[in-house]
């Protein structure tokens, strides 16, 4: 009699779980690759590769202009007093930190930069993700990111969610599937 009220009570809440389970609806996403259908991106590349373009001829010249001071230095050492070569030096030290300082500032500030560009494309694609997945009644939706497997507990091999995605947006997927990611291909300036 005990095993039979355990028995049911087992089936009850397996049964409970399974009803729960129907509820869940889950997709998933790339959206680096929506990103990189979106037509705002060609723009946004163009305008990061300017823009980094712009901070490297930067660091050229400061560059060119401290190894044409060394040069100059060597030149001049020997004739020098051991009081201006002194002083020279560092003023050559400084000189080096202070181009050290405006690579990394240049860094930092290309990566504000694009952050800045791509904030607009990324608020669109996730609202629309948002609104997707609003009028599909999916309870979860997963990003899977290049280089990193996603982390799913279930999906279906046909999940058409970026499909759905990129209709949202008015974009077609180019024949062949959905190749590697293609956001800015702009390097950053000093490397």
């Amino acid at each position: 009699m005990k095993a039979r009220i355990i028995l049911s009570a087992i089936a009850i809440l397996c049964f409970g779980f399974v009803a729960q389970a129907q509820d869940i609806k889950i997709g998933y996403t790339n959206v680096e690759y929506i990103m990189s259908l979106m037509p705002e991106m060609e723009q946004i590349d163009a305008d990061i590769q300017d823009y980094s373009n712009q901070l490297g001829q930067q660091i050229q010249t400061k560059t060119q202009s401290f190894q044409q001071q060394v040069q100059t230095y060597q030149q001049a050492a020997q004739t020098m007093t051991e009081e201006a070569r002194a002083t020279k030096q560092q003023e050559l030290q400084n000189m080096e930190q202070e181009i050290q300082k405006f690579q990394q500032d240049a860094q930092s500030s290309y990566q504000r930069k694009l952050q800045e560009l791509l904030e607009p494309v990324q608020t669109k694609v996730y609202n629309a993700i948002n609104s997707v997945a609003a009028e599909n009644n999916y309870t979860h939706v997963f990003s899977e990111s290049a280089g990193q497997a996603p982390v799913l507990l279930y999906t279906k091999d046909n999940d058409p969610f970026t499909d759905l995605v990129l209709s949202k947006l008015g974009l077609e997927a180019p024949a062949g599937g959905q190749p590697d990611p293609s956001m800015p291909s702009a390097t950053p300036p000093g490397q």
